[in-house]
């Protein structure tokens, strides 16, 4: 298994990570823990899990597998988004007894969306308590996981109080990810991408992304896999396993692994700007809005419809990657400062018009 530097903490890490957020049947806890021992003996040693996950079982599958494990030889990451210092203790020392480790290798400020949710993990002490805990030995090194732009992750990385991040990034997303990439690698920090098969977009329409297979890929999920592996600023990039064959696919990626050169890279922005002309890239020049809206983000739930062509697609990335209420898009004006800013002339007032009708007609079925 190809392994990389973890910034500079001196820990090598594996290409492809286990996340432990997509477990079959979480109430099987020995049948999921034999995945992950499964992952292990196949090299992966990296193993993400957090509070929550899978009917808050993922920690306790997770747990069941590194105790098997012989310890110095897997390192162990999860994560909390309380804000309060003390409430991040608590769940700090659940997750040591549920992991059934005597420390967290890689413990993560979780879940930050907008900058102001950083600036509350900091106030409400949850920051200084992680810093303490890893004081104490609690801790191994202390990450950030966060869903915002390029450019606030390096803003947040630029205050030098974490060793790493976890951040999305993928084929479809790299642009809108590209400057948190830079900053890190710039920094020395460790990189671990999520959602590097977009969600499962990216495999679900295998057609449409051919385009980023090299000769020698096997599919789309393999090119998926090499291609965030091939960002030299990318210690490794998680992937949600369900069963042993995910496992064996993924591992397979980085067999013998050689790096996308940058001409292919190029190809396929150049295929993104002229296939996917329909698609945000997330650049950002349509901000600020003048009504406050995160353009970004909405149009990037968007871009779940155009891949998807299924409205309920939009809603799904609002509400649980983005952490953006559906009805946002209903407070847009039409002022069209957007659509003159907007590198890809897309129609922003007419998306937002339709996600507002989209969030509507959910709440009238609920109703």
């Amino acid at each position: 298994m190809l392994k990389k530097a973890y910034g500079k903490t001196g820990k090598l890490i594996s290409a492809v990570a286990f996340g432990g957020m997509r477990f079959a049947a979480p109430d099987d806890i020995d049948a999921n823990a034999a995945v992950v021992l499964h992952a292990y003996r196949k090299g992966i040693n990296y193993f993400d899990t957090a509070p929550g996950y899978c009917q808050d079982k993922s920690e306790i599958i997770m747990g069941a597998a590194l105790r098997q494990m012989t310890p110095g030889t897997f390192y162990s990451s999860t994560k909390c988004m309380a804000a309060d210092g003390g409430e991040l203790r608590k769940s700090l020392e659940r997750s040591l007894e549920r992991l059934g480790v005597e420390k967290i290798d890689f413990f993560h400020i979780w879940c930050i969306v907008r900058p102001e949710q950083w600036a509350q993990r900091k106030s409400g002490g949850a920051v200084a308590a992680a810093l303490k805990a890893r004081e104490e030995g609690l801790i191994g090194h202390l990450a950030v996981s966060s869903h915002m732009t390029g450019d606030q992750i390096a803003g947040l990385l630029a205050e030098g109080i974490v060793e790493g991040v976890t951040l999305g990034y993928s084929a479809i997303n790299f642009p809108f990810r590209q400057r948190a990439l830079d900053a890190a690698a710039a920094a020395g920090l460790g990189v671990v991408t999520m959602n590097p098969l977009g969600g499962g977009v990216i495999p679900q329409h295998a057609g449409r992304f051919d385009f980023i297979r090299a000769d020698d890929d096997g599919d789309v999920v393999a090119a998926a896999i090499r291609f965030n592996v091939s960002q030299p600023a990318v210690t490794a990039a998680l992937v949600g396993f369900t069963t042993t064959g995910h496992v064996d696919q993924a591992v397979a990626a980085v067999a013998d692994f050689k790096p996308y050169d940058a001409a292919h890279i190029e190809s396929m922005k150049r295929h993104i700007t002229a296939n996917f002309s329909g698609l945000c890239t997330g650049c950002g020049y349509c901000l600020p809005c003048p009504s406050g809206l995160e353009i970004p983000k909405l149009m990037d739930a968007y871009n779940m419809k155009v891949l998807s062509g299924d409205d309920k697609a939009i809603l799904g990335r609002m509400r649980y990657h983005w952490q953006v209420p559906p009805d946002t898009a209903a407070t847009c004006t039409g002022c069209g400062a957007c659509e003159a800013a907007c590198t890809q002339q897309l129609p922003i007032i007419e998306r937002m018009e339709d996600i507002a009708a989209v969030a509507a007609r959910a709440a009238q079925e609920k109703a």
